[in-house]
């Protein structure tokens, strides 16, 4: 499994709608500051989100990460929604 399906398979247990990741590793390589971990571009949408502030949002993704953070990622990036935000933005209409 690699880093990508490792992410995607840990982010399931907040019963996703909808799930990006990208893989930037590739943009970033040689840069100052880079210790070899993947960057990453993470857009969620989960009822899990529902009624928590973008904080909250983001210490549940990365406290299914942890373990992975700062050696196989190195930088992630995240939009998460709760299910009914999706609306809203029109890339995540579901």
């Amino acid at each position: 499994m690699n880093l990508t399906e490792e992410i995607h398979a840990r982010l399931q247990s907040l019963h996703p709608s909808h799930l990006e990741i990208r893989d930037d590793s590739a943009l970033h390589a040689g840069h100052a500051g880079n210790n070899g971990g993947g960057h990453f571009q993470l857009t969620m949408v989960s009822p899990a989100f529902t009624g928590k502030p973008t904080l909250a949002r983001h210490r549940l993704v990365y406290q299914l990460l942890a373990d992975l953070m700062p050696h196989r990622i190195h930088a992630l990036s995240m939009q998460v929604y709760a299910s009914d935000e999706a609306f809203k933005h029109q890339a995540l209409a579901i």
